[in-house]
């Protein structure tokens, strides 16, 4: 019986999410058509430029590699019961702190040690930036929520105010940058691809997250305290250790990310990095139930979605804000699948059933 449960119960998971999306396809095809457009072709529109071809495939990969690392910066959190939404912020503190470091220590090093520079430099910004949402939730009783939340805008006015000022270079009139860090501390191709080494940094995070959580007592310690913090606190676990441990962990992820987009992408530092990746982890982290394997898939799901942004606007005359509509409608979506989790008869046992016998009595 017991094994008959987690069997349903493994189903749920799954089934729920997946048909979220699906109703919130349905919901997109309506917005097309009120649009003018034909929600048929829209659909092929964006298989064709995110799944299409070889060329698809990499514009996609490309995009889906901070979404799995931002997409951790909730996902971890969450296993505590935190709902942190910060992931922009700690991305944008990740890019600052790897300009920072790469024009400090880039024309000095060689080019792998400053992309390990650059790299620590991230973690550690990151990780800092959301660790203070946790502290804030855990010595205070701050909503973390809330407060990751502002902590995003506080992260971009700073990176404004530097670029705009002591880091700026004189060349750019037009759009303020950062000084261009240097050739050997940028983050190069997988071979024969136009891929960043960053998808690979996603995966293995990925990977690292899910074996954190799952396979060690640490992340034990994280479960159990998200599942109930008074009976955590009964059985001396250290509550609040955990709450900064997995915040900095949490944040680290998207700051490697903010890195990854400054020495893969930019080359250096404008407003060009706050291109919404950090808001968009949130919803990857959402749909894969906050399992770090499940956010690989769900990113590349996304990548290819926000990859096929600009055919929508060639090819269909929609708005370039198409894809965040998008976005949004699966937001919705899936939060209010949340609320349908133990209450569909599907996926209950009969005497779990409203009016069965076993439940009335």
């Amino acid at each position: 019986m017991a094994s008959m449960t987690t069997w349903r119960r493994s189903l749920e998971a799954v089934a729920l999410p997946v048909g979220a999306v699906l109703v919130a396809f349905v919901i997109f095809g309506i917005f097309c058509a009120l649009a003018g457009a034909n929600p048929l072709a829209v659909y092929g529109s964006i298989y064709k430029a995110a799944f299409g071809s070889w060329s698809a495939w990499q514009n996609t990969l490309i995009r889906a590699a901070p979404l799995m690392l931002t997409a951790l910066c909730t996902a971890l959190p969450a296993r505590l019961g935190l709902v942190i939404i910060g992931n922009e912020g700690a991305l944008v503190m990740g890019g600052l702190a790897a300009v920072l470091t790469g024009l400090a220590l880039g024309p000095s090093l060689p080019g792998g040690l400053a992309l390990v520079a650059m790299a620590l430099a991230s973690l550690v910004a990151g990780g800092l930036w959301i660790m203070l949402a946790g502290a804030l939730r855990h010595y205070r009783g701050v909503n973390e929520t809330i407060s990751s939340l502002l902590l995003n805008y506080i992260a971009i006015a700073l990176m404004n105010q530097l670029v705009q000022g002591p880091l700026r270079d004189p060349a750019f009139v037009s759009k303020p940058s950062s000084y261009e860090i240097v050739e050997t501390a940028w983050l190069g191709t997988l071979p024969a691809t136009r891929i960043h080494w960053g998808l690979i940094y996603g995966l293995v995070a990925s990977a690292l997250a899910y074996i954190l959580i799952q396979r060690t007592t640490f992340g034990f310690a994280a479960r159990t305290a998200g599942g109930n913090v008074r009976a955590a606190r009964i059985a001396g676990l250290p509550v609040g250790k955990l709450t900064l441990a997995v915040c900095f962990l949490a944040g680290s992820c998207a700051g490697l990310a903010g890195m990854v987009e400054v020495a893969a992408v930019q080359k250096r530092l404008n407003e060009s990095i706050v291109s919404s990746y950090g808001y968009a982890g949130i919803l990857v982290a959402f749909v894969a139930r906050h399992n770090p394997l499940a956010t690989v898939l769900v990113s590349v799901m996304l990548g290819g979605i926000l990859a096929a942004g600009g055919i929508l606007q060639r090819s269909h005359n929609l708005p370039d804000a198409t894809v965040l509509v998008f976005q949004g409608i699966v937001f919705l979506c899936v939060l209010y699948s949340d609320s349908l989790y133990g209450r569909l008869p599907i996926f209950q046992e009969r005497s779990e059933r409203p009016g069965s016998a076993v439940a009335a009595s």
